[in-house]
């Protein structure tokens, strides 16, 4: 049976992630010099190892897990942690609202791939909001202003990581439960960051002061994963991805304030036709599924 369509909780958890990722964001660039992206990821997965088993056990869901689809988990988990990492490194480069407006390339890569990787029917309604949105993300960014340096080419890097995390995850939403995908993603990710972490021989141990921030990153980032893989599980991925746009306004505002990053008209501009791309890809859906507001 065909699962109906739900964009109005899909919003919601998307809603949640979008604080997370602003409040990682934040952790990511204070631990930068403190800490290298892989010992980030690395303490990150440890914490969210205890979380997950921790609820999993409380929810009475640990026999949910199982290896019948570990080869795919582990697909996304290397498209992630690439991507994670990738995204830590530019975060410390370059401004909060570039680099996101940068990650923001990652509907994009989704909606091009999801008619030939999960099989959905691509819509002329979430063309134009693609577009509507792109363009929105170009008056923030404004290319023809920005250098092109190794923060850049990261961010863009990290945004065709998460596309093929986000593609994955929605495979996995069809026959796997949240439980058994965020076990995987903690497992696998502490392995992948252990490895890369130690490979220099050097691993920074937490401070009084990093502490705190290594906690938010990792509280942060299992719970937008949550946010996340249960919007993919109601929703197409088309639809979901771009309310991601929603971010830009949120971390342009916490940059200005947090690091003087200048706060223009343009990011606002962009933000506002960000937003009616997103509505117009959500009204859309629920007139073809009939979904009440």
């Amino acid at each position: 049976m065909t699962q109906t369509s739900r964009p109005l909780l899909a919003a919601l958890y998307m809603f949640g992630a979008m604080l997370s990722f602003t409040l990682m964001a934040v952790a990511g660039r204070e631990l930068a010099g403190a800490h290298d992206t892989f010992e980030i990821m690395m303490y990150r997965s440890f914490l969210g190892i205890v979380i997950v088993l921790s609820v999993a056990r409380a929810a009475g869901t640990l026999d949910r897990i199982s290896l019948r689809r570990f080869r795919l988990h582990l697909i996304r988990n290397i498209f992630h942690f690439s991507g994670q990492n990738l995204w830590f490194y530019a975060v410390a480069l370059i401004p909060l609202a570039q680099l996101f407006a940068l990650e923001f390339t990652t509907p994009l890569w989704v909606a091009l791939l999801a008619p030939l990787v999960l099989g959905e029917r691509w819509r002329m309604v979430r063309l134009l909001a693609a577009a509507i949105g792109f363009v929105g993300i170009l008056i923030v960014a404004r290319p023809g202003t920005m250098t092109i340096g190794p923060g850049v080419i990261t961010a863009i890097l990290a945004a065709f990581g998460f596309a093929g995390a986000i593609l994955t995850t929605k495979i996995l939403s069809r026959t796997e439960t949240v439980t058994a995908i965020l076990f995987w993603l903690v497992t696998m990710q502490a392995v992948f960051g252990i490895v890369t972490a130690g490979i220099d021989g050097q691993i920074a141990l937490p401070t009084l002061v990093t502490a705190p921030l290594l906690a938010t990153v990792g509280v942060c980032g299992l719970f937008s994963h949550w946010c996340i893989t249960n919007a993919l599980s109601i929703a197409p991925a088309s639809i979901v991805s771009p309310m991601e746009f929603l971010r830009l306004p949120l971390v342009a505002i916490v940059g200005f304030m947090l690091y003087a990053e200048p706060l223009e008209w343009p990011v606002f501009l962009g933000a506002a036709l960000v937003l009616a791309a997103n509505l117009m890809n959500i009204l859309a859906e629920q007139k073809r599924q009939n979904v009440p507001a």
